[in-house]
């Protein structure tokens, strides 16, 4: 079993990992404040994985969202809405030396890249040749996959593999899907996420505006990536994806729009008909990204 951490802009999870099966055992959970000082967040993340029985000597898998340098394991976050505490610090030699139970190593990887080879390892995509993940929380993550390998580069791929890099109608992406672009849009101080998402379930007209012209704007965008990647399957994780009865038809919609539409059985004359195209949320369990990260740290490859 490999030892691994997924840090993302609300929580830390700790977990042990069979990364040939995916199976999960030991998680534990901690809230994270990614607002809070860097050696706050450290603490948490330290005392989350403590509270695994990982042996002394292990490898360890961690996923966290950029930007990151993955290699030296320091953090780059600046202007991204969260973790800007953390800049420039070495989160590897924290860990490496904070942990009670010390490691040999520790492999980063990106909480999006570790995502998607979950769900294509043992997960809801598992089968495809070429798939995309994204990731929808305090911002917008993203892989591109074929073969079993990460791609950061190729027809359709965006630059560094990441969709926050790219644009809606000349803006950033993030200026439209994100956490702080959906409640700027909606107006009302007192509502998360999650309470416009209870109010469109409500029959209220404005949130539900709100979040179809997100999701549609997003698919809109990204279908044509899709299309260009020759991708058969779409995985959508991250806080956001809980509400998929909201997010599937908008993000449908607006795939579409981008000519990528989902179940869309297409003939090809020299190989008989390729498989559908899949839109699919991530795995009820929520265990891709821990899946991800332990498969890294058996082949130190960040991905």
């Amino acid at each position: 079993m490999i030892p691994v951490l997924e840090i993302g802009g609300t929580h830390v999870t700790a977990a042990l990992v069979d990364p040939r099966d995916g199976r999960v055992t030991g998680r534990t959970r901690e809230p994270l404040d990614a607002d809070g000082a860097a050696e706050d967040i450290l603490d948490v993340v330290r005392c989350c994985a403590d509270g695994l029985s990982a042996p002394p000597g292990a490898r360890w898998g961690v996923a966290v969202p950029g930007p990151f340098d993955y290699a030296r394991g320091v953090a780059l976050f600046r202007g991204v809405g969260k973790f800007d505490a953390l800049y420039g610090t070495d989160v590897r030699a924290a860990l490496l030396h904070g942990l009670r139970q010390r490691p040999a190593d520790i492999v980063f990887l990106n909480d999006a890249h570790a995502f998607l080879t979950g769900e294509w390892s043992t997960g809801t995509v598992r089968g495809h040749r070429r798939a995309v993940g994204i990731t929808l929380g305090t911002g917008v993550g993203s892989a591109f996959l074929a073969d079993g390998r990460i791609r950061e580069a190729g027809p359709g791929v965006p630059p560094e593999g990441r969709m926050d890099l790219t644009e809606i109608d000349g803006r950033p992406l993030e200026d439209t899907v994100s956490r702080r672009a959906i409640l700027a849009r909606y107006g009302d101080p007192a509502a998360d996420v999650h309470d416009i998402a209870e109010r469109a379930r409500a029959g209220e007209e404005r949130a539900r505006r709100v979040l179809d012209d997100v999701f549609t704007g997003l698919g809109a965008v990204l279908g044509p990536r899709l299309l260009a990647f020759d991708a058969t399957a779409l995985v959508v994780g991250g806080s956001m994806a809980r509400s998929w009865d909201l997010v599937a038809p908008a993000l449908t919609a607006g795939l579409g729009v981008g000519g990528w539409t989902p179940d869309d059985s297409r003939a090809d004359g020299a190989a008989g008909v390729r498989p559908p195209r899949a839109m699919k949320p991530a795995g009820p369990a929520g265990n891709a990204a821990l899946v991800g990260a332990a498969r890294a740290a058996v082949v130190r490859d960040p991905g």
